[in-house]
């Protein structure tokens, strides 16, 4: 399905489906007439006469198997504070435009567009996976990042379920994991997460984007209400998980005037620890979200360009170390200035977050015999 940038997809992100930077061939939308708005009935009219102009078939969200062999995702980048990963799902339903996982669906042969959001691809074996992998011998406990690409807990997930079963795998060994999520169904999992907790086994991070309910319809359009995330995150404090905040991406002159609220509200929401990233845009998102702009906020479209690009040495995206997550000069710095005075004053002050790997046992099996020492 293609859309012109004036109509975009309803509930979608992204404005189109461009091809991904494997394919031989690209797409070029024509206008052919049928993006027209229906003629207004005129007085008299019988409603047969309207029948042509019905409404297109929603974009509906497919969901393949993914025959996937192992599940831990491993990387030795060294500005990420984690080794393994896990992701249960490939795309993402919630169809953030910004999104840094959407180039993945290029080695699909899949558009990292509209198809990112509405072709996804499940995980069910990741809990016996997993298992298979923390019981070899070889296996060493690190703590597990999982949402660091796709969301765990994305729409599919309460009937799919994947992302619990992998928690009971994590929670039967004693296996410290972060999560980060933009969806208040994290909270269904508390029973889980919080006796995990008690172990110092693991931490959640919930990421706002936005406060503006406007803007998150079109910017983050099926992730979960900024107003149901903070929700999401005070339940999870009262049941005594450690839950941070995540001002994630930071976008200039269209989000970044909310920091300083976005902090408030999830310190009073009680999160003990926040974090921030500047808005990435490799591969194809940065053609993706310079449509999206010239589609939803024209009016401040070239504004917004030129201060990623005086954040990035003058270009869209910088995927250099060290640069990549919280960008260089004057912009960038001074939203990092005002992310640590703000943090600061509202009691999220870097901490130390480690988890307890020293937990970490295979539950016995039947049958297994039982160790001397």
């Amino acid at each position: 399905m293609t859309t012109t940038p004036d109509q975009p997809t309803p509930r979608r992100g992204a404005v189109t489906n461009a091809v991904g930077r494997y394919e031989r061939f690209t797409r070029e939308r024509e206008p052919d007439g049928w993006e027209q708005a229906p003629p207004e009935r005129a007085e008299g009219a019988e409603s047969e006469d309207l029948d042509d102009w019905d409404d297109l078939p929603p974009l509906r969200t497919t969901v393949q198997r993914d025959a996937s062999r192992s599940i831990l995702a491993r990387n030795t980048s060294p500005d990420i504070p984690f080794d393994r990963s896990i992701n249960p799902y490939r795309g993402c339903e919630h169809g953030c435009v910004y999104c840094f996982a959407r180039p993945s669906h290029a080695y699909l042969g899949l558009s990292p567009g509209l198809d990112f959001e509405s072709r996804l691809f499940e995980k069910p074996d990741a809990p016996a996976l997993l298992e298979a992998e923390l019981r070899r011998k070889s296996y060493r406990c690190a703590p597990i990042a999982i949402g660091t690409n796709t969301d765990p807990y994305q729409p599919i997930e309460r009937e799919r379920r994947i992302m619990r079963g992998v928690l009971e795998v994590l929670r039967d060994y004693n296996h410290p994991v972060t999560i980060v999520t933009k969806s208040a169904l994290v909270a269904r999992d508390i029973d889980i997460l919080a006796p995990m907790a008690a172990k110092r086994l693991v931490r959640v991070a919930i990421s706002v984007t936005t406060l503006d309910r406007g803007l998150q319809k079109v910017l983050e359009p099926r992730a979960a209400t900024p107003g149901a995330r903070l929700t999401a995150m005070k339940a999870l404090v009262d049941a005594g998980i450690p839950t941070a905040v995540m001002v994630a991406p930071v976008i200039p002159a269209l989000t970044d005037h909310e920091l300083e609220r976005i902090l408030e509200q999830a310190a009073l929401a009680g999160a003990d620890a926040a974090g921030w990233i500047f808005l990435r845009l490799p591969l194809e998102i940065r053609d993706l979200f310079e449509e999206w702009l010239r589609t939803h906020r024209p009016d401040r479209a070239e504004r917004v360009l030129s201060l990623i690009r005086q954040a990035r040495d003058g270009v869209l995206y910088q995927s250099a170390w060290g640069k990549r997550m919280t960008g260089s000069g004057p912009i960038a710095e001074m939203i990092g200035a005002r992310f640590r005075i703000a943090a600061r004053r509202f009691g999220m002050e870097p901490r130390d977050l480690a988890l307890d790997c020293t937990q970490f046992r295979p539950p016995p099996r039947a049958g297994d015999q039982l160790a001397l020492l």
